[in-house]
């Protein structure tokens, strides 16, 4: 079977200056893929080739056997692309349920299932997302990718700078969609442990290039030293 995400040798840059160098990439339908590497190394300029947020140079990335090299960002989500951006990017002056609404598609994701996985954005359902804590604005973020109902979300760096306490609300919800039937998530994170108990395989990058893919299991503590600079606490 043919992976629903595929990026071969993809170089992308802004501007004179490239940042990738040939990544390859792959997320098979239902996987859970994590997206590592120490800061700077390309993660996000990925995403953004992946999303038609960035020109890809070289190389090529399909969705579905479809190329969307060329396309743009709008035709990229309508193909089932969800992306959460870094930093949230809420409709600020918009209600948490007009935030929803803006962008909903047909599809099993609705209202009521958005309420379900957050119970927390049903009780702040008529708040202006600008007066949302930072962490209800990552609940929102996530839902309104999912009420698009993609075929594969996008996460990116979902966790990062949440209170521990709301970190731990969002993993939950990662794990439970990663049960949902169909759904692919590629997700960049730091967060060794949480992520070893949910993605199937792990893709390091090093200076723009994927340098290593494989299970946790197989990513040994020099590994994790060497590409992402911590120890391996954790992770077994």
């Amino acid at each position: 079977m043919s992976p629903i995400l595929k990026l071969s040798q993809v170089s992308a840059a802004y501007g004179p200056s490239q940042v990738l160098f040939g990544v390859d990439l792959e997320v098979e339908s239902g996987q859970v893929v994590a997206l590592m590497g120490r800061n700077g190394m390309g993660k996000t300029t990925t995403i953004r080739a992946i999303c038609g947020l960035l020109p890809v140079l070289q190389g090529n990335v399909s969705f579905d056997g479809e190329t969307v090299k060329g396309k743009k960002p709008y035709q990229i989500a309508q193909m089932g692309i969800g992306l959460v951006p870094e930093g949230r990017r809420c409709f600020s002056s918009l209600t948490v349920e007009e935030n929803l609404l803006a962008v909903a598609r047909p599809g099993p994701w609705k209202l009521e299932q958005i309420w379900g996985l957050f119970p927390r954005l049903l009780e702040r359902r008529g708040q202006v997302a600008r007066n949302l804590s930072g962490g209800e604005q990552q609940m929102l973020a996530i839902s309104r990718a999912l009420v698009t109902n993609p075929r594969l979300l996008v996460l990116d760096e979902a966790t990062e700078g949440l209170a521990p306490v709301v970190r731990q609300e969002i993993w939950r919800a990662v794990v439970a969609l990663k049960g949902n039937s169909g759904l692919s998530i590629l997700i960049v994170d730091k967060s060794l442990r949480e992520l070893s108990q949910v993605a199937d395989s792990v893709i390091l990058l090093e200076n723009g290039r994927s340098v290593w893919n494989g299970t946790f299991e197989k990513l040994s503590a020099h590994l994790v030293e060497k590409y992402l600079g911590v120890g391996r606490v954790g992770v077994d």
